[in-house]
């Protein structure tokens, strides 16, 4: 018996790469929000590397987010290419790389304060790790469509280097960019997965055929956030673009995945919380491209965009998503668990605290910000009490995984 096979059967933890980079990175997430609160209260709870703004930008996006992203895709490939995934050992190396890149960034005193190079050095080995388990499988059943994930991996392995490279050189700027890039990779990702999931988990539970897709429409949601990130890549290299080139790339953006989520009938489910919360943190997706747009011309601050993106599109589809992969992997009915519901419309309310109450009431910002911290504990805080058993414990149907 091989020691993965053993780790696995002692630890069902170990049996799919959602299991660990779930629990974990939402665990991390409310660690992280706790600590972001405490310092914007005045109190200083940890004292990370680049600071507390440098370090809540960096580990939201490359702790919390990249664990669940990561989480998903490396579970869901192996439906997609019926190819067994990471797991038992080889699985717990992936996540002690994540892990310890956390540990150096939060504790770098504590862990004798390593050179700003090691520190980089492993934060960054951990996508392209998760990158190269995904080409091996993908390109072992030459199953081409799946491809469109590596260049975004990469992409945002290139990010995140440049928001240590800012940070080194002392470049507020590059950081900015650097963070801005990978919120807009992560806005694809999600463009392209909720297209994927959304009608599909729509038209299930609805038992109603399927929207058939416009293609002209599909093109113009996807092309529109690609190329807002291509001039952001133009940002970086010293050409950037004017405001209102930028503005009219991510209103095209924001109408065009505003009209998508329209033909995928969301009024329908509000019934089910596990499909409303997708449709509402869509939702929050393009408006933040319209947001991001108005503040390209000078008319609204940056940060509310990213905001809507950010708590509205990615930590509301996050907790979406994972509620019910995490039920559907171990072998449980997907059906909303009691608080689930609550939870994500504390998500939905954490988004309007952070990115549109401040839009409107620029001197409650302080309060709203605060708020919108509160909230997001509270949601992820249902999850964990939740989907830990789960998470922890063999599959009630006795299959592996």
């Amino acid at each position: 018996m091989s020691l993965s096979i053993r780790l696995t059967q002692v630890m069902p933890l170990w049996r799919l790469a959602f299991r660990p980079l779930f629990l974990f990175g939402v665990l991390f997430s409310l660690l992280a929000m706790l600590a972001w609160g405490g310092f914007w209260h005045g109190t200083l709870l940890i004292e990370p590397v680049g600071g507390m703004l440098w370090w809540h930008q960096h580990e939201m996006l490359f702790g919390f987010v990249a664990a669940i992203v990561s989480g998903f895709l490396l579970t869901a490939v192996q439906n997609w290419t019926g190819q067994p995934s990471i797991k038992g050992w080889p699985l717990l190396g992936l996540v002690a790389v994540w892990l310890v890149g956390r540990l150096l960034l939060a504790f770098p005193d504590a862990l004798g304060s390593p050179a700003p190079w090691l520190i980089a050095l492993v934060d960054l080995a951990f996508l392209p790790l998760v990158a190269l388990v995904m080409a091996r499988l993908v390109i072992r059943v030459k199953q081409w469509r799946n491809l469109i994930f590596l260049p975004v991996l990469s992409l945002l392995v290139i990010a995140n280097a440049l928001m240590h490279w800012g940070l080194n050189r002392a470049d507020g700027e590059l950081v900015r960019q650097g963070a801005y890039l990978a919120v807009l990779l992560f806005g694809m990702l999600m463009v392209i997965l909720g297209g994927r999931v959304i009608p599909f988990f729509t038209s299930l539970r609805l038992k109603r055929q399927k929207p058939a897709p416009l293609p002209a429409l599909e093109r113009l949601a996807i092309s529109s956030v690609a190329a807002l990130i291509g001039i952001e890549l133009l940002a970086v290299v010293g050409l950037a673009l004017p405001g209102v080139v930028v503005a009219v790339v991510a209103l095209t953006a924001g109408v065009a995945n505003f009209w998508r989520l329209a033909r995928w009938e969301g009024w329908r489910t509000w019934g089910e919380p596990l499909l409303w919360g997708l449709h509402g943190s869509y939702g929050f997706v393009a408006l933040g491209f319209i947001l991001f747009g108005f503040a390209a011309l000078g008319l609204l601050p940056a940060s509310l965009g990213i905001h809507a993106l950010t708590v509205g599109g990615m930590g509301t589809m996050i907790l979406a998503m994972i509620s019910r992969v995490s039920l559907g992997h171990t072998g449980r009915p997907i059906e909303t668990l009691p608080g689930i519901g609550l939870a994500l419309g504390l998500m939905l309310a954490a988004a309007v605290s952070r990115a549109l109450i401040p839009a409107l009431l620029p001197q409650v910002t302080h309060w709203m910000l605060s708020l919108s911290i509160l909230l997001w504990c509270l949601a992820y805080a249902v999850f964990v009490m939740l989907y830990t058993k789960p998470l922890l414990t063999a599959r009630v149907d006795g299959k592996d995984g």
